[in-house]
């Protein structure tokens, strides 16, 4: 089966009638967006097949997880089970091979699953690998090598496994802070660290009479560098930094070899990239989790902590797609349609994204919307109402 991570699109895009935008400025601005499922489980990762299917893995409180298809054709799709991950099990990416073979993120354990979908007899995936704590975003590069992300640890690690499963750490995002020469006593003393609002501290002053108030929560850190991945045609390898709001681009050689500079900081280790890898960074990208490219290299964004889909040219030109209107009695932008939007797809010419429904920023607090943390419907999968002209990357890049 001939498999894509259909992600998204390009500057020419059909809206209803043909538009075909000749500058970046002139994106569609008035994107707006449908359920297309809802679950009763939370669910992150997502990917899709040239056939419009979409699969997601699911995190059911007990017991195995299954990893559901969906038609994204249908306008009421029904889940069909087609493989499930061994227990104990949180899964998070996913991401097909060039033969159809399904591999699967496992952040806890730091192993990586793969099986072969089968709806008639859903098989129990098998290690592929492990040694990948943290393993988060995945991406195939031309050699049938899987990168994978440490999305969890906050260490901005990046790993390639070989197509026998052995691991190699290839780089390091540079992570928020560093205490790698300071004493117990004075831990995070290097570096840079960012509050998540909510839940981090800040105080509000607001016209009279209403009096100040705070967000008493400090917990609010957001440590994650190395997010989503997604490769380019000519081989090199973009890296979402959810921390900083910015887009890495990794130079590779035909052997996938790392050729960006690194170890410009002594304070951490010598394969962390240097600050000049960043290719863009922007207030519009925080939050970034997951990415994909189109055909015309642009790189779409699921920037969940501001509930916003957002697009970065291939010069680098920034430019928001979609964000939640604030609900006109609260203000607040955590009613929908998205709800902490973390993984795109472009399945042929649609967009679709998984919502996690985290209680973060923009989705603060996660009790309103479709989804909820007390259920019924946990999950959701959502899709852009508009048609894209260009679709997006054939996965894996070939």
């Amino acid at each position: 089966m001939k498999t894509r991570n259909i992600l998204i699109a390009l500057p020419l895009l059909f809206w209803g009638a043909l538009s075909i935008p000749a500058m970046a400025d002139e994106f569609p601005r008035s994107a707006t967006f449908s359920s297309l499922v809802t679950t009763d489980l939370n669910i992150e990762g997502l990917t899709g097949d040239d056939r419009g299917n979409l699969y997601t893995p699911t995190r059911p409180a007990g017991g195995d997880c299954a990893v559901l298809r969906f038609d994204s054709n249908i306008a009421i799709p029904l889940p069909v089970t087609v493989g499930r991950i061994p227990a104990p099990c949180a899964p998070l990416g996913l991401a097909f091979d060039h033969t159809g073979r399904l591999y699967v993120t496992e952040p806890n354990s730091g192993k990586i699953f793969s099986f072969l979908p089968d709806a008639s007899t859903p098989p129990l995936a098998t290690e592929f690998a492990s040694g990948v704590p943290g393993a988060n975003g995945v991406a195939f590069d031309r050699d049938d090598n899987l990168w994978v992300s440490d999305g969890t640890t906050g260490q901005g690690r990046v790993w390639k496994i070989t197509p026998a499963g052995a691991v190699t750490e290839e780089f390091r995002i540079q992570p928020m802070a560093n205490d790698a020469i300071l004493d117990a006593a004075n831990v995070g003393g290097v570096g840079r660290d960012v509050r998540t609002l909510p839940p981090g501290m800040i105080t509000f002053t607001p016209a009279p009479p209403t009096a100040p108030h705070t967000a008493t929560n400090t917990a609010g850190s957001q440590p994650l560098v190395a997010n989503g991945l997604a490769f380019n045609k000519d081989g090199d390898l973009f890296v979402s930094d959810t921390a900083r709001g910015a887009l890495w681009k990794v130079k590779l050689d035909r052997h996938g070899n790392v050729q960006s500079r690194m170890n410009c900081d002594t304070t951490f280790t010598p394969n962390t990239l240097c600050l000049d890898n960043i290719f863009v960074a922007h207030p519009l990208l925080e939050g970034a989790d997951g990415i994909a490219l189109d055909r015309a290299s642009n790189i779409w964004v699921d920037a969940n902590e501001r509930n916003a889909v957002i697009v970065v040219t291939s010069n680098g030109k920034v430019i928001e797609v979609f964000r939640n209107a604030p609900d006109t009695l609260t203000g607040l932008r955590n009613t929908g349609p998205l709800e902490f939007n973390t993984s795109p797809v472009l399945s042929d010419r649609r967009f679709c994204t998984v919502n996690l429904d985290a209680a973060r920023r923009d989705n603060f607090p996660n009790d309103a919307g479709e989804i909820k943390p007390t259920g019924p419907q946990r999950g959701k999968i959502s899709c852009m109402d508009q048609q894209l002209f260009i679709g997006g990357e054939p996965l894996p890049v070939r």
